[in-house]
């Protein structure tokens, strides 16, 4: 059988509603056809991990302004499909959701062999314009995740410019028993390739 990964991509999420029209107005549009195509790790993450694994990367609901409520809702409208075991992965605000998931919902129909978070919020903050939305959580309650997920793997680089690396290190300081990846130069993960994610999901099989 095939070991399931499921991964959950970044977004945008904003508390104030004209914040958001804000960044409409100021940002520019990416995706422009006079511009050279940028690739991005997550976009060959299925191949790069190859034929032992059956990979879920499912488009998020509204990105651009995330809801917590939408991203629940979509997350386990793939429960159907999932088995025991499954290796989670989210990067940015797919590893905010992920934390608020485990910490505020109901137990899993399935069992999680791994949750790797990548460059992942701790808390509110300015996240270049936007604070984190909805999805935000109680962080008293942080402890607790590990009691839910056996195996807890955070990845974040020193240079983060969007989610600031103090956040990674609240997250050692409520669970020192997680294991905790750190990069000098990786920015916000915007890379075209990943290896040492690979490696270290191929190493939890």
């Amino acid at each position: 059988m095939k070991q399931q990964v499921f991964y959950i991509h970044g977004g945008s999420a904003y508390s104030d509603y004209d914040v958001f029209l804000d960044s409409l107005r100021s940002d520019i549009p990416r995706d422009l056809p006079m511009l050279p195509k940028v690739k991005r790790w997550s976009e060959t993450l299925r191949e790069d991990l190859g034929e032992g694994f059956e990979v879920f990367t499912p488009r998020m609901p509204n990105s651009q302004n995330a809801k917590y409520e939408e991203w629940k809702l979509w997350f386990e409208r793939h429960f159907e499909y999932l088995d025991q075991d499954v290796i989670l992965v989210g990067w940015s605000q797919g590893a905010y959701f992920f934390v608020k998931y485990f910490l505020e919902e109901d137990p899993l129909p399935f069992s999680v062999k791994a949750l790797i978070l990548l460059a992942g919020p701790f808390e509110p903050d300015n996240f270049g314009g936007e604070d984190g939305g909805d999805f935000e959580f109680d962080t008293d309650d942080v402890p607790e995740l590990a009691e839910k997920v056996s195996k807890i793997i955070f990845m974040h680089s020193k240079d983060d410019p969007v989610v600031p690396f103090r956040h990674m290190e609240k997250y050692q300081d409520v669970l020192p028993l997680a294991e905790y990846v750190v990069f000098e130069d990786r920015n916000h993960f915007l890379q075209p390739d990943f290896p040492e994610l690979i490696q270290k999901i191929e190493s939890c099989v």
